[in-house]
């Protein structure tokens, strides 16, 4: 199993600055990731955001080996060709480390209605499906010509492309308890499950994913989360992969993440 922080962008980690020098110091501690929140608002306590992107392109210049990314970004509410140019960009800079974690995202903080976005989970799963398609066929650097739904490409090629071929691997969060969308999980490259109460959810889970999957044996990654102390053994005996370190988003602190840090992985 790999280990990797998991950081809420929040209040005293909203400094790109911060997050970039906590990722230096993870490397060196022998961390094997960090991963961030994305989020445009999020409910009390939490006053300050960090933008995601802004502190993982900031991370990925102050480290060489840690592997990176959102988890998970909802697309639904962000433009494919921005996300392709983005998350090629950062592939780049990072020498070819970037995770890309998708989903729906949600509204409990109204970061969706509160900006005129798309509220209907089930509209969202078809723009989320849709975005995918497109990241997928602009990675390829060949012209994007697509006509769905809800995104029009009309000829474009998005260059550069991501170090990593046919592109960074894309890890779906899937809550626990709605089997939807674990068919687009197992199309993926990896699952990262939301909402996990304990090992014996996970390996039902897991379960679920391989018998979707076309080819079962392929490398396939499940990230889990967990505070610091959390049984990582009794998960990757049933599956997990990534162990992913978390930290309460209610009054994060840099001294817990860098008390949790230091401790080492695992």
């Amino acid at each position: 199993m790999r280990h990797a922080l998991f950081l809420p962008l929040f209040d005293e980690l909203a400094d790109p600055r911060v997050v970039a020098r906590l990722a230096a110091e993870a490397e060196a501690a022998g961390w094997d990731g960090a991963f961030v929140w994305d989020h445009v608002a999020y409910r009390a306590p939490v006053q300050a955001v960090g933008d995601p992107w802004v502190a993982l392109s900031a991370m990925a210049v102050t480290t060489e080996r840690l592997r990176l990314g959102p988890m998970v970004t909802p697309l639904a509410r962000r433009r494919p060709v921005k996300t392709a140019r983005e998350t090629a960009s950062l592939d780049v800079l990072s020498g070819g480390r970037l995770v890309l974690g998708v989903g729906l995202g949600g509204d409990r903080a109204r970061e969706l209605s509160a900006t005129g976005e798309q509220v209907d989970d089930r509209v969202r799963a078809r723009m989320l499906d849709e975005h995918l398609e497109v990241l997928a066929a602009a990675w390829t650097g060949e012209p994007v010509r697509h006509r769905g739904e809800h995104y029009v490409v009309d000829d474009l090629r998005l260059l550069p492309t991501p170090v990593q071929r046919p592109g960074p691997p894309v890890w779906v969060g899937v809550r626990f308890g709605n089997t939807r969308p674990l068919d687009r999980a197992a199309r993926h490259d990896g699952v990262f499950p939301v909402d996990l109460h304990g090992p014996d959810q996970l390996a039902e889970l897991v379960a679920g994913v391989q018998a979707r999957r076309a080819d079962p044996s392929a490398p396939y990654d499940v990230a889990v989360e967990g505070r610091p102390g959390t049984d990582w053994a009794a998960y990757g005996a049933v599956g997990a992969t990534w162990c992913l370190t978390s930290f309460p988003y209610d009054g994060v602190t840099l001294d817990a993440v860098r008390g949790a840090l230091r401790d080492g992985p695992g």
